[in-house]
């Protein structure tokens, strides 16, 4: 018979890889919670609807990559590639729009993109989405920017770069793309398939190629940056500004643009330390003043980013950060005779809030002794007939009483 194993593009997150993966995802709890993020889950799957309205029909989430199928009463869905537009649609049909604004959330979530699977990127991957919704103030850009850079200091990562720009608004955008449209026409010969069809979607794309001869070209393309209005120039200039308040590096990158339409003004990426694989993005995310628009809510501004656990998780490996497995506090042995007294502990323990456990695999007393030490128990039980020992590490064995036997454990 075939052994049946996890699909291609996907992954196990094993019990030996949970104490970083737990640590990165605490951290990210922690500090939602600090800066008043509030949790919200959304469904695995949404209208495929809700995707081809924000993310651009053109886009490569929406021609390539998202997972479509539809149920059994012929209802068209796709399993969420990304966590914005779900959110900001949970936003718009709940009613979050009028709740004081702005609405601050996250989730951390999978996500489903068909894709060539690489080092740390993966079909099914789990990402944290976090979104300020219903402020266009300059600053909220500049908290959600360093909402990550504070996460990746506080776990350790010391090798990323975060790299900044805008990409203007309905107002200096079109003025900005009569430029570029002419500067591609007059260098068509540097481009290859890829850019021309990104181009054909959206000609800001084109800067999203990953061939180096074509990326290298584009560095003599206009920038984004020269043609921007005054209110978009303002507005970038304070983010900037915020940034280097908070005391947060960056670097401007004028042909830094994000593939989804409902992108504008602010834009940027964290890059990390993981150079093996075509592209080391660890975080990217931007503002997106026009999304709720696009799917029938009021004109509402919002910022926010997406960073892959993975891609974090493999970051903190390449730095060298571990994170401990958990212990127990109690391991209960029984030396022949029976174990209902044991049994009666472990039950009373575990209400306590104290972790214990016990043997469960008919071992000797020599082999759960051995056990005990694996689980790095602070204290071992030893029942045996008519007595019970405690060995508590670096202290004497002690005989002790039934009745006095939980206080001690408690202590």
């Amino acid at each position: 018979m075939t052994r049946i194993e996890a699909p291609r593009g996907t992954h196990d997150i094993l019990p030996s890889e949970q104490p970083l993966w737990q640590k990165v995802t605490g951290e990210m709890e922690r500090l939602a919670d600090l800066y008043g993020y509030r949790r919200i889950q959304t469904p695995v799957f949404e209208d495929v609807d809700l995707f081809q309205r924000t993310s651009g029909s053109g886009s490569d989430i929406v021609q390539k990559e998202m997972y479509v199928f539809e149920d059994r009463s012929g209802r068209k869905l796709a399993l969420r590639p990304e966590g914005t537009a779900p959110i900001c649609r949970a936003y718009l049909e709940h009613g979050m729009h009028r709740e004081p604004q702005p609405v601050k959330l996250f989730t951390i979530a999978s996500m489903y993109r068909y894709d060539k699977p690489q080092r740390g990127r993966y079909r099914e991957h789990w990402q944290l989405s976090l979104e300020n919704i219903g402020s266009d103030d300059p600053a909220t850009d500049a908290e959600v920017i360093q909402f990550y850079d504070t996460l990746l200091r506080n776990l350790g990562v010391g090798r990323y770069e975060l790299q900044l720009n805008s990409i203007g608004d309905r107002e200096c955008r079109p003025a900005y793309l009569e430029k570029l449209n002419a500067w591609l026409d007059e260098h068509a010969d540097v481009l290859d398939d890829d850019a021309r069809q990104k181009r054909a979607t959206s000609p800001l794309r084109v800067f999203d190629v990953k061939t180096e001869r074509v990326r290298e070209a584009l560095k003599d393309a206009p920038k984004i940056g020269d043609s921007l209005c005054e209110a978009c120039a303002e507005h970038f200039a304070q983010v900037r500004a915020y940034l280097d308040a908070y005391g947060v590096k960056y670097t401007v990158a004028p042909t830094l643009v994000r593939g989804l339409d409902y992108y504008s003004r602010t834009t940027w990426e964290f890059v990390g330390p993981d150079e093996s694989t075509q592209g080391s993005t660890i975080s990217a995310g931007g503002r997106y003043d026009y999304l709720i628009e696009q799917i029938g809510g009021p004109p509402t501004p919002g910022v926010g980013f997406g960073a892959g656990i993975e891609r974090l998780v493999l970051s903190l490996e390449l730095e060298g950060v571990s994170a401990e497995p958990p212990t127990l506090d109690v391991f209960l042995a029984v030396d022949g005779g029976s174990r209902t007294e044991a049994i009666v502990l472990l039950a009373q323990l575990r209400a306590r809030g104290i972790a214990a456990d016990t043997d469960y695999a008919g071992r000797s007393l020599k082999g759960q002794l051995t056990q005990a030490q694996r689980t790095g128990a602070r204290d071992v039980v030893i029942f045996r007939e008519g007595s019970i020992t405690l060995r508590r590490r670096g202290e004497q064995d002690v005989d002790v009483q039934p009745d006095e036997l939980l206080e001690r454990l408690a202590s």
